[in-house]
């Protein structure tokens, strides 16, 4: 059976999260179509990975024989993570813009998963795994809107994801969820509802045709 490793990364919880809910409703629909299969799930917010370090990163490029006993364990955790990515069949990814960019939790996360020689490089150890992405944001920076150029989460994640892992990427995007909440963008909760409401269907849409995808 498929294996799904989810991620959220969202400081707020449950429903209080667009990118917490959205991904629910995704791994809903895909445990519907796996009901018997794996999820690896990790909430790097409430329990973050450790942020990369000096002797994890050095470890990467010395043999194991000579690797000092904190290279060693720093790297022990590095490679527990990057198994994970390589065991997945697909992988789901809660990402809200925080400040115009990702929450620094999961840019941990992508710092230990980012393994030159291994998960980087000519041939990627989980190249094509595809992956959806939550990339739920307060405002809009679609094309066209005056915040256009402060788009830095799908445009970074395009690089590191989809360049760098050569992961199979796709996006979900609930946008002005800050809409409900601030009296200064009460006229666009309409266009908030109608994201959000996109956006669950998108979740579905999207689960349901990968699992069929992977199955066939």
């Amino acid at each position: 059976m498929a294996t799904l490793l989810h991620i959220d990364s969202s400081a707020f919880p449950d429903e209080a999260s667009s990118s917490r809910s959205v991904a629910a409703a995704f791994r809903e629909a895909w445990e519907e179509q796996y009901p018997g299969g794996t999820v690896i799930y990790r909430d790097v917010a409430a329990n973050p990975v450790p942020h990369i370090t000096a002797d994890a990163w050095s470890a990467g490029y010395v043999a194991p024989s000579e690797r000092t006993p904190e290279q060693s364990a720093a790297f022990a955790a590095r490679v527990m993570l990057i198994e994970e990515l390589e065991q997945a069949d697909a992988v789901l990814i809660g990402a809200p813009m925080y400040n115009y960019s990702i929450p620094s939790t999961l840019k941990a996360w992508l710092d230990n998963v980012l393994l030159l020689g291994r998960t980087a490089g000519e041939t990627p150890s989980a190249q094509g795994t595809p992956v959806v992405v939550v990339a739920s944001r307060g405002g809009s920076y679609a094309p066209g809107t005056p915040r256009e150029g402060y788009e830095f989460v799908q445009n970074y994640l395009e690089a590191v994801l989809e360049g760098t892992l050569g992961l199979d990427l796709d996006f979900i995007v609930p946008e002005l969820t800050m809409a409900p909440r601030n009296p200064a963008m009460s006229e666009l909760v309409p266009l908030y509802e109608a994201s959000r409401e996109r956006a669950f269907e998108d979740a579905a849409t999207k689960a349901k045709e990968l699992a069929e995808r992977l199955a066939a």
